[in-house]
């Protein structure tokens, strides 16, 4: 009996996310048989459908994450659609979700990133695309997620939501001068979006890392990574570290001590690193 309790206790989850743009005309009636095989299998998470695709995380055991991929893949024009798996030692996610959406993430309603997006850079060969002094790199996630962690000599573009990324483009770049444009996220889906509107803004060389910061911190090497920080991630585990693990840097609030969720990390009075809405200067004190 004591040897069974302790292989349970040594079981370690799975962390998969994924993504795919790609047409799904079945969402309202997909999305409550998926909640319930995700809550038959003890896998919790969010999955976002939309007309234009999916996105998703979900923690859970190997073997319940693994059926999960493997129901979603067997959804018409998802059979090819990728993952990126990292590891906790329990669920990082309260409950399972399943939610329809009328897009995946905004950027604009005219972006299609199934009509084209910027070229895929691998993250073994992301380190020469960047050391060229030519291509302008830029950070496409939010203030606080750059924070916690970014590439070696990013553009912070300082915004609170990913829909004001084009005010920001519009306001420092200019495609007759700026030839060339490599921008990266947490895993990969806000750069089809953002790839695909610079290339529509007649940005001529356009980059996005394939898989994004999570496949980078997974592929290669930390003695030669350009990365500095932690990775922020929207999970109990809020930042892992080059190595996937979960960061403790990146949880907590300087100022008073509290851990920092992504509600927090999102209010006017956050500022990165300094203070959060619940430090006692601000009048909010437990």
């Amino acid at each position: 009996m004591s040897d069974q309790h302790a292989s349970t206790r040594e079981v370690v989850y799975d962390i998969a996310a994924f993504y795919q743009f790609v047409p799904i005309d079945d969402c309202d009636d997909w999305a409550p048989q998926l909640k319930q095989q995700m809550i038959d299998r003890d896998v919790l998470g969010t999955i976002l459908l939309a007309h234009e695709g999916i996105n998703g995380t979900i923690s859970g055991t190997p073997e319940g994450v693994a059926e999960i991929l493997e129901i979603v893949r067997a959804h018409e024009g998802l059979e090819d659609m990728k993952h990126k798996t990292s590891h906790a030692p329990g669920h990082v996610f309260n409950r399972a979700k399943v939610k329809v959406k009328p897009t995946l993430i905004n950027l604009g309603p005219e972006v299609d990133p199934n009509r084209r997006v910027g070229t895929y850079v691998p993250p073994a060969e992301w380190n020469q695309v960047i050391s060229d002094p030519e291509v302008v790199l830029i950070d496409t996630r939010n203030d606080y997620e750059v924070h916690a962690g970014t590439f070696e000599g990013a553009i912070d573009p300082k915004i609170k939501r990913f829909r004001d990324l084009p005010e920001f483009v519009e306001s420092n770049l200019d495609p007759s001068k700026h030839k060339k444009v490599a921008m990266f996220c947490t895993g990969g889906i806000r750069c089809e979006k953002s790839t695909a509107w610079m290339l529509e803004q007649g940005f001529e060389e356009v980059y996005h890392l394939e898989g994004g910061i999570l496949s980078y911190l997974e592929q290669v090497p930390k003695e030669q990574s350009k990365w500095r920080g932690d990775c922020y991630v929207f999970d109990e585990r809020v930042g892992v570290d080059h190595e996937l693990r979960p960061s403790d840097e990146a949880k907590f609030c300087p100022g008073c001590g509290h851990a920092l969720t992504t509600k927090l990390r999102c209010a006017p009075e956050y500022v990165a690193g300094e203070r959060c809405p619940r430090c006692p200067a601000l009048g909010e004190d437990d």
